[in-house]
């Protein structure tokens, strides 16, 4: 994290931090010149993505929290993705330069793809499980018991399924308040990444493109953006929207990401 000084001065050649392909860098009380500014409009082919977190009147200026994420390797200025709300120019803006590496060997130019395991079931869901089940065993005791004597149309209605949406509710309660550890954080990204794959048919893409687009679709991006800001950030983030995180696994079986492995899987892996 980058904590700019709050002041027009300091502003003018703020020094940002370099970072590697995909690691957002997050920085606070930048000061700009001039009048509002917004991300440019980001597309798959723009090598730097950037999002205005906060935004704050700062005298004549304005005082902006932001990250910037690369996706590509190089040097950059942060100004180029920025322009103003009003349309104006942003030629009176600091140079605001920055380095992106790479972290692939030499000679690899594309990440591999990357693996699929089972989805860690923590101890929320798994007593959830329990108690869903030994409630439906209670309630089948108490309509069959005292009932005998009544046709067999009168038997007690299925047990509700459990949803996609309610066995991740537990880790993403957890990665909301911090509690999630890096590992787990990282399985999770991996199991949705492989799950919207395999949905949407971008397997056939390279991991970075499939990525970028997936960070773009209006129902698997927000919880995958949301993983990965949780995954490099030191503690969760508390005014985050669970409800809307999950409303796109709400009429999922909640086995599904068990059951959705990458096709080029082994069978027994895809058992699994």
């Amino acid at each position: 994290m980058v904590r700019a000084e709050d002041s027009p001065k300091a502003a003018e050649a703020p020094k940002l931090q370099a970072s590697t392909v995909g690691l957002p860098v997050v920085v606070e009380q930048l000061v700009l010149p001039g009048t509002e500014l917004e991300p440019t409009p980001w597309d798959d082919k723009s090598p730097v993505a950037v999002r205005i977190i906060e935004v704050f009147p700062h005298g004549d200026a304005f005082r902006y929290n932001l990250s910037y994420q690369g996706l590509e390797p190089g040097d950059y200025d942060l100004s180029k993705f920025l322009r103003r709300k009003d349309g104006s120019s942003t030629e009176n803006l600091p140079s605001l330069t920055f380095h992106i590496d790479t972290l692939l060997p030499p000679g690899q130019v594309q990440p591999n793809n990357p693996g699929f395991q089972s989805l860690p079931w923590l101890g929320g869901y798994r007593l959830l499980a329990i108690g869903a089940a030994l409630a439906w065993i209670g309630g089948l005791i108490w309509i069959v018991y005292p009932r005998r004597g009544k046709q067999l149309g009168d038997g007690p209605a299925a047990a509700p399924q459990l949803s996609l949406a309610d066995r991740l509710r537990p880790l993403v309660t957890k990665a909301t308040a911090g509690e999630l550890s890096p590992a787990q954080l990282s399985e999770l990204e991996r199991a949705l990444t492989s799950y919207w794959r395999h949905r949407l048919d971008l397997d056939s893409l390279p991991p970075a493109d499939a990525l970028a687009q997936l960070k773009s679709h209006a129902e698997a991006g927000p919880l995958i953006r949301q993983l990965e800001i949780w995954l490099h950030s030191q503690a969760g983030a508390t005014n985050v929207d669970i409800g809307a995180l999950l409303a796109p696994y709400r009429n999922l079986p909640a086995d599904t990401l068990d059951r959705t492995a990458p096709p080029s899987l082994p069978q027994e892996a895809q058992a699994r």
